[in-house]
């Protein structure tokens, strides 16, 4: 019989710390896609997780609890287990073993994204709350600012270490910059 050994998505990678950033990855817990049913209120959302359904471009919630919008009609509840009353309001799935989320943060987070990605990410632009779809390199990622100088990247599970490896590699350029 195989001996199964649970991983994280990143390894259990261990924080980076390169010039004046930090890479870590993020254990969401669970991570569920929503999309509203046409008859259903969102608000369902706020009654059962304190947080309202994320208009485009947007999060809402906190850490450990984060609603992430994901595309049109559509959102990621990470963190909690869905309460039972979103059933009515939402078809949901389960996406907890598809992603890795990692977080960027220290003063030159911009910077080094600059080198992986075409965002806007000036601070009177992508501001505290914002989410963005865009590529990471050549990978597909969801951007979310969560702090002064925080960001969370949501990739796929399967390019987690990849997504390791560019970010760590502009960290790496930028600090050598100087």
């Amino acid at each position: 019989m195989a001996n199964l050994v649970e991983m994280t998505p990143c390894r259990g990678m261990e924080p980076v710390t390169i010039g004046t950033v930090t890479l870590s990855e993020v254990l969401p817990g669970r991570i569920t896609s929503l999309s509203p049913r046409k008859t259903a209120s969102r608000d369902v959302l706020k009654q059962g997780h304190g947080m309202a359904f994320p208009a485009p471009n947007r999060a809402t919630g906190k850490a450990g609890a984060r609603a992430i919008w994901s595309g049109r009609d559509q959102a990621m509840l990470v963190g909690p287990t869905p309460a039972p009353e979103l059933a009515e309001a939402f078809a949901m799935t389960d996406q907890s073993d598809a992603w890795a989320i990692l977080r960027l943060e220290g003063a030159g987070w911009r910077d080094v994204l600059a080198r992986l990605t075409p965002l806007d990410l000036r601070e009177g632009v992508f501001k505290r709350g914002h989410t963005a779809r865009s590529q990471l390199g050549h990978m597909n990622m969801s951007l979310t600012r969560t702090g002064r100088d925080v960001v969370e990247i949501m990739v796929f599970r399967s390019m987690a270490e990849t997504a390791v490896h560019e970010l760590t590699g502009a960290m790496t350029g930028l600090a050598a910059r100087g």
